[in-house]
């Protein structure tokens, strides 16, 4: 009787180094920490697995296994606690930052799509007025330079064709 009551608090010295005594009260340790049923299996065989690290390192075996075995239990419930957090962490702040930038970028690509069919029905001049102040990003004493013609006249094409696109992108309830 003695010598089974050694063995149970060593574990099985051949095979498991829990007994069955020794894992329910992992379970429990792990279950009251918070770990969710799913993850139990796991957390037992994380103890079972620095039981046996710690014989293979030469280390004497606990005196007793069972409260040894509940305190690395209750270590890894809060290992698992800060690695949830951490997930959860991480993955908001992905989160935050995928949302963003995938809204922007389809908010973008939309616009873009919009502006370009606007630019499509503008007549020619009022389209190289537009090009040549905000793609090329001339000001309008270069602009009428380079075409030739009076600076009241690009800003008066400029302002035409402003408006003409703004009121395609309304109309196309782009903004």
């Amino acid at each position: 009787m003695l010598r089974r009551k050694a063995r149970r608090d060593r574990g099985d010295q051949h095979g498991d180094p829990l007994d069955a005594d020794q894992e329910r009260r992992v379970r429990a340790v792990l279950a009251l920490g918070g770990v969710p049923q799913a993850d139990l299996p796991d957390g037992v065989q994380q103890v079972r697995l620095r039981l046996l690290e710690r014989a293979a390192s030469g280390q004497e075996a606990p005196r007793d296994v069972s409260a040894w075995a509940a305190v690395v239990a209750s270590r890894l419930a809060m290992d698992w606690h800060r690695a949830k957090r951490r997930q959860e962490r991480l993955g908001e702040r992905l989160a935050s930052l995928r949302q963003p930038d995938h809204a922007v970028g389809e908010d973008r690509r939309l616009l873009s799509v919009a502006v370009a069919r606007g630019l499509d029905e503008l007549p020619d001049a009022q389209r190289q007025i537009l090009v040549l102040r905000f793609y090329a990003d001339l000001p309008v004493r270069d602009i009428a330079g380079e075409l030739g013609i009076p600076e009241g006249t690009v800003k008066s094409r400029l302002h035409t064709a402003v408006r003409a696109l703004r009121a395609r992108l309304h109309e196309d309830e782009v903004v």
